[in-house]
């Protein structure tokens, strides 16, 4: 394996963690556009008990999505299995960084008829709600939660250590 590979392999399972702010006062190009660059996917596969980082996600490519056609009705996809995509903001504060905002959208795929449910809407609400600091997990079933909770206190636990209490609970508190 070459050098270039080990990180690009490197890069596809880490965390976005800060970069520069578009808005940072310079008046160029990009002023007030929005950064996605402290999130990041997370897909929890609670059929085969995993979750993982991919970033293909960001464009609806990631593996669970690719190869399938999606439709907005969940009852075209009678026969789907869970995935859960997870759009997780991490910031920083006096504390340091930390898992700021959780957004959990729900998706169904039937790979022998290759189609699958997702909310496009949903995607984008929740993917904005984590973005402005909000918790969006009461929908997902006890064993994704935990899986996902796992993952970010596994990940870097000094993120979870600093996160607010309130994403500890919304992610543990029924487990």
């Amino acid at each position: 394996m070459s050098t270039n590979d080990s990180s690009n392999n490197k890069k596809k399972n880490q965390f976005t963690i800060m970069k520069d702010d578009s808005t940072d006062g310079h008046g160029g190009y990009g002023v007030g556009s929005i950064s996605l660059e402290n999130v990041s996917p997370v897909i929890i596969d609670p059929n085969e008990d995993r979750a993982y980082v991919d970033m293909a996600a960001m464009h609806a490519r990631s593996e669970v999505e690719r190869r399938v056609k999606f439709l907005p009705d969940r009852d075209a996809v009678p026969n789907g299995k869970l995935y859960w995509i997870v759009w997780v903001t991490v910031s920083r504060d006096e504390n340091g960084p930390h898992y700021y905002g959780v957004g959990a959208c729900e998706i169904r795929v039937d790979r022998s008829i290759k189609r699958a449910y997702k909310s496009m809407p949903e995607h984008v609400n929740n993917l904005d709600k984590s973005m402005k600091g909000k918790i969006i997990v009461e929908h997902m079933d006890d064993h994704s939660k935990k899986l996902l909770a796992d993952f970010m206190k596994e990940f870097k636990a000094d993120l979870w250590d600093n996160s607010r209490d309130e994403l500890k609970q919304a992610l543990t508190e029924s487990i």
